[in-house]
């Protein structure tokens, strides 16, 4: 469950990420309520999933979603380019992210 926990959360960090894009600098009140409100569910899953993982497993591994998930919603809906190279670097980060859990001891 705690795996779960730990992917909601990332889920999450990239929800927060988009609403506070939308606030327009927090200028839209519903679009900044709707950032908090993302950022405590993050919060709220990463603490979960923290009760029963690693902090060095769990924390790297919900920044990586929430960074490569960011990136992907950035080009797919906000229109963002980036450069090829950039791109190796963000499959190099995903990469990461699985051989974190492929290889960090769970306790």
């Amino acid at each position: 469950m705690a795996w779960l926990y730990l992917v909601i959360a990332g889920i999450f960090e990239m929800v927060w990420a988009t609403f506070m894009k939308l606030s327009n600098g927090f200028t839209h009140i519903g679009w900044t309520i709707a950032t908090l409100i993302g950022m405590v569910a993050s919060f709220g899953f990463l603490a979960k999933a923290t009760a029963k993982l690693p902090m060095s497993l769990a924390y790297p591994i919900w920044t990586g979603i929430g960074a490569v998930g960011t990136v992907l919603i950035g080009v797919l809906l906000f229109g963002d380019r980036l450069k090829p190279a950039t791109w190796i670097f963000v499959i190099l980060l995903f990469i990461g992210i699985i051989g974190i859990k492929m290889t960090a001891s769970e306790g």
